[in-house]
């Protein structure tokens, strides 16, 4: 499937616009009732509709993102009166709360209600005598009026022979992009044919929100609520994912970026690659003493919490095969949390689930914010922190190359495999590792008939692994090469045992 990822569409820009204006009411509003009822005028202030048939529909659109941004619900449709865009308000306008699911959200009146799967001739039919398309149907729905070929959509099967056929390439598939990204199946509709989130069913990978060229389905923001909690004068420590680099721009390098958070108020900044770190050692060590002893079958990542959410859902029986170490993001806060008793924790990343995953009551996070890189662009922009003018101040230089690896797809498998080399030299190991929510549902199909023996599996939700998260900024080719660059910068190669 081709990617809108890295390109700076409208939807990209009106999602960016939406976080620096909710960003910039936490840093200047006095008054935050009439200033958020006032938003949608100001960020809507044209005559002419730029998007959709009236600005009218363009502002019902912005209400219902501002409302996400700020960390609140949608407003019901059905409603006779759907209430006021700060209907809620005073509970989401504390400096510590929560995501609420569900995480990922459609907002009805964007959604283009597109066909979820049809077969459509196209104005390039040339009408040739072969008409191929017609002999290869299986159904019969294809018939010939005024020369050209044309589909009867209530016969049509779905095959796309036609299509495969067609010497012109004159025959499309249009499928619902939000549904064809979503590896979980979780995509229905409504009665109206718009896209519904089916929530016992999705991960919060986030796929379907930067899949959808109308920006119809958006995710809530804590960016208001870290603000707020940053001017009350608490501590507030940043912990940045390995896939940091690069997101801000060519020329930020990430002595740069830790001067921007330094600017923006973060106390310290850590790198959640030395949570990784920890982590790929612990890691090591079980896949030796269980998996290559032969006591456990396989052993699955558990950094990714889509991809566990999703085998704890789909495949019960591997619970017991997953990690119990803690993710990367976990760990670092602990660690955080060790040097700076009194410091709130906000996680930096480019993961739409994690909020969801330090949000949860099995396992203490000690995470108290998690907002994504997208969402600190908005951030930078409502301040004027321009990162690629910043001074560098001083280093980013505790992780290794195994830990700041695990931004990319295999690099979670690869420093674990690392570790088993350096420090158990002679082991055997096998690796596999499945990135985007529908091949990682066939490695678990295979692990579960035994076909994966002995091996470690690395599961990654987004395609390409975190770099592809739902909440980055740039293309997956320039950020794989930055992590290879930052990871190659590292003093040392493995963690100490």
């Amino acid at each position: 499937m081709s990617s809108m990822r890295g390109i700076d569409t409208p939807v990209r820009q009106i999602r960016r616009r939406v976080f620096k204006e909710v960003a910039n009411l936490a840093y200047t509003s006095v008054n935050l009732k009439d200033d958020m009822e006032a938003l949608p005028y100001k960020i809507v202030d044209y005559e002419e509709s730029q998007y959709w048939e009236s600005v009218y529909r363009d502002r019902a659109i912005i209400r219902e993102r501002i409302r996400l941004a700020m960390g609140m619900a949608l407003r019901p449709e059905n409603r006779e009166h759907p209430g006021h865009l700060t209907e809620g308000l005073e509970e989401s306008n504390i400096d510590e709360k929560y995501y609420e699911p569900p995480l990922m959200q459609v907002i009805p009146s964007a959604c283009n209600a597109c066909p979820e799967n049809r077969y459509e001739v196209t104005n390039t039919c040339m009408g040739c005598v072969a008409h191929p398309c017609r002999e290869v149907c299986p159904a019969g729905a294809m018939t010939m009026q005024n020369g050209k070929s044309l589909i009867d959509q209530e016969k049509c099967i779905k095959c796309g022979k036609c299509r495969d056929i067609c010497p012109y390439d004159a025959i499309s598939h249009k499928e619902r992009p939000c549904k064809k990204a979503c590896g979980v199946n979780a995509i229905e509709n409504d009665k109206h044919g718009r896209a519904v989130i089916n929530n016992e069913a999705c991960v919060s990978c986030g796929q379907c929100m930067v899949s959808c060229p109308f920006g119809a389905i958006a995710d809530k923001s804590q960016i208001f609520q870290l603000i707020r909690a940053m001017q009350s004068g608490r501590m507030i420590v940043a912990q940045v994912a390995p896939s940091f680099v690069g997101q801000f721009g060519p020329k930020v390098t990430p002595e740069k970026f830790k001067s921007a958070l330094k600017e923006l108020g973060f106390a310290e900044v850590y790198e959640t690659a030395l949570g990784a770190d920890l982590g790929c050692v612990a890691e090591a060590e079980h896949y030796v003493r269980e998996v290559a002893s032969g006591r456990q079958d396989f052993a699955l990542t558990s950094c990714c919490p889509s991809w566990s959410v999703m085998a704890k859902n789909l495949f019960p029986e591997t619970i017991d095969k997953i990690s119990n170490e803690l993710t990367p993001m976990v760990a670092t806060a602990r660690i955080i949390k060790q040097e700076h008793p009194e410091a709130s924790v906000v996680f930096i990343g480019p993961c739409a689930s994690k909020k969801l995953e330090a949000s949860r009551r099995s396992v203490r996070s000690d995470v108290d914010f998690v907002i994504t890189f997208e969402e600190l662009l908005g951030m930078f922009e409502a301040k004027g922190i321009l990162a690629e003018e910043m001074e560098d101040l001083d280093k980013m230089c505790d992780a290794t190359a195994a830990g700041r690896g695990y931004g990319v797809a295999g690099g979670v498998a690869g420093a674990i495999e690392d570790c088993i080399r350096e420090y158990y030299p002679g082991t055997a190991v096998h690796v596999e590792h499945a990135e985007g929510l529908g091949d990682c549902k066939k490695m678990l199909l295979l692990a579960k008939a035994g076909q994966k023996k002995g091996c470690l599996i690395e599961g990654m939700a987004c395609p390409g692994g975190c770099i592809a998260g739902a909440g980055t900024n740039i293309s997956l080719q320039t950020a794989a090469k930055e992590v290879a660059r930052f990871k190659a910068e590292a003093v040392r190669r493995v963690p100490k045992q």
